[in-house]
């Protein structure tokens, strides 16, 4: 009983200074990312989720809603934005990124990885920061085959 192996997908990190590093790999199809923003010290969330892409192996980044706690200087949320419990709620932008770039820095509590079976978790439980640029994409890794 053959047959292609079972695909999961997840996210890949990898240190932008780092490019022959090989990239972690963590599983999931849905996650919030969250940070809270350097000056202003208010949270911010994004929800993502990933699909297979119809290309073989790949798989496609899906930016799903964001809302930002509060409102100040340099993190104004879009004009569309509404306001819940003291949370503005939008729709990003850009709703297929192929890569984020996450600026990681010992100076600012690190971005965190939040989904519901694990709760959140710190980027550097993955993948510790040098101090510059994270990349973060959504990827595949194939399923162990099933042995007999």
């Amino acid at each position: 009983m053959g047959g292609a192996p079972l695909l999961l997908l997840g996210i890949c990190l990898s240190l932008q200074a780092a490019p022959r590093q090989e990239a972690v790999f963590v599983p999931g199809e849905r996650f919030t990312l969250a940070w809270t923003h350097s000056i202003e010290r208010q949270r911010w969330e994004e929800d993502y989720a990933i699909t297979p892409s119809p290309q073989p192996g790949t798989a496609i980044l899906h930016a799903v809603a964001a809302r930002v706690r509060g409102s100040a200087a340099g993190m104004e949320p879009p004009p569309d934005a509404r306001l819940i419990d003291g949370w503005y709620h939008y729709t990003p932008a850009e709703r297929r990124p192929v890569v984020l770039r996450l600026s990681r820095s010992a100076f600012v509590p690190d971005y965190e990885r939040c989904d519901q079976a694990q709760g959140c978790r710190p980027l550097s439980h993955w993948l510790p920061s040098d101090g510059g640029v994270t990349e973060l994409t959504a990827c595949v890794r194939p399923a162990p085959s099933p042995t007999r």
